[in-house]
């Protein structure tokens, strides 16, 4: 094996045969299951985005946005432990809107705003927008939900969702899944599905603040009027739990 350096390299290598961000190198026209009409200049019809952080605490398994906006605000608050992809070292928790923030190459207050023009376009069919968390713990630091195949249960309840099932509830932050929603069947771990769902007030209210310091000192005036009273609507929510 040669490693990205050009060197030769062998099982044990202190030294990685691959760089840390050699994932996002990887053209996607060699997924096997991609449409074949990836990259039709007149556009492919989508029906859901889903964003995803990686949060060990107080952010549950799925939830969906109420409408476009308040998708477009929840993939501006996106915030998760740090990888390899970003600056940061260790596991701090690092504001990473739309799972993005080390590739925008302009102003941020632009993007988003380009986002929610999308709702004015004639005849648009805006896809449902859903975050997702695979990543929450317990007390013990053990993971409550199994993760890897068992997501496509998680995916079943967003298809369902996208069918229209009346399958959701509104909650402080957005629609989760009704209590018995999403398909447990066969399921060989024993999650605790209450605990999974719960919405920390504490945790929240700190997620407000962060937020609000992160869009001031960040976006400043270029924050779309539309994202800081989503901002607002939660914080109201989120106090009256």
């Amino acid at each position: 094996v040669v490693d990205w350096r050009g060197n030769d390299w062998f099982k044990g290598s202190k030294i990685p045969a691959a760089h840390l961000n050699s994932r996002f190198c990887t053209p996607a026209k060699q997924c096997p299951i991609i449409d074949p009409s990836w990259e039709d200049p007149a556009g492919v019809p989508i029906d859901a985005i889903l964003f995803g952080g990686r949060r060990p605490e107080g952010v549950p398994l799925v939830y969906q946005a109420r409408n476009w906006q308040h998708g477009v605000f929840i993939g501006a608050a996106m915030r998760s432990e740090a990888t390899a992809a970003a600056e940061h070292k260790g596991k701090v928790i690092m504001h990473d809107p739309f799972a993005m923030r080390p590739f925008f190459g302009y102003n941020f207050g632009h993007y988003l705003a380009h986002w929610l023009s999308m709702a004015h376009v004639k005849n648009a069919k805006l896809p449902a927008i859903f975050h997702v968390n695979w990543f929450r713990k317990d007390l013990d630091e053990k993971f409550l939900w199994p993760g890897f195949g068992e997501n496509s249960r998680v995916l079943d309840w967003i298809l369902r969702r996208i069918d229209g099932e009346d399958i959701a509830e509104d909650s402080a932050i957005g629609l989760l899944p009704k209590p018995g929603s999403i398909n447990l069947e066969n399921l060989k771990d024993d999650v605790n599905m209450t605990e999974l769902f719960r919405l920390p007030k504490t945790f929240w209210q700190k997620e407000v603040k962060d937020l609000k310091e992160y869009f001031d000192a960040q976006v400043g005036n270029d924050l779309p009027e539309a994202i800081a009273m989503e901002l607002i609507r939660l914080s109201d929510n989120i106090n009256n739990l």
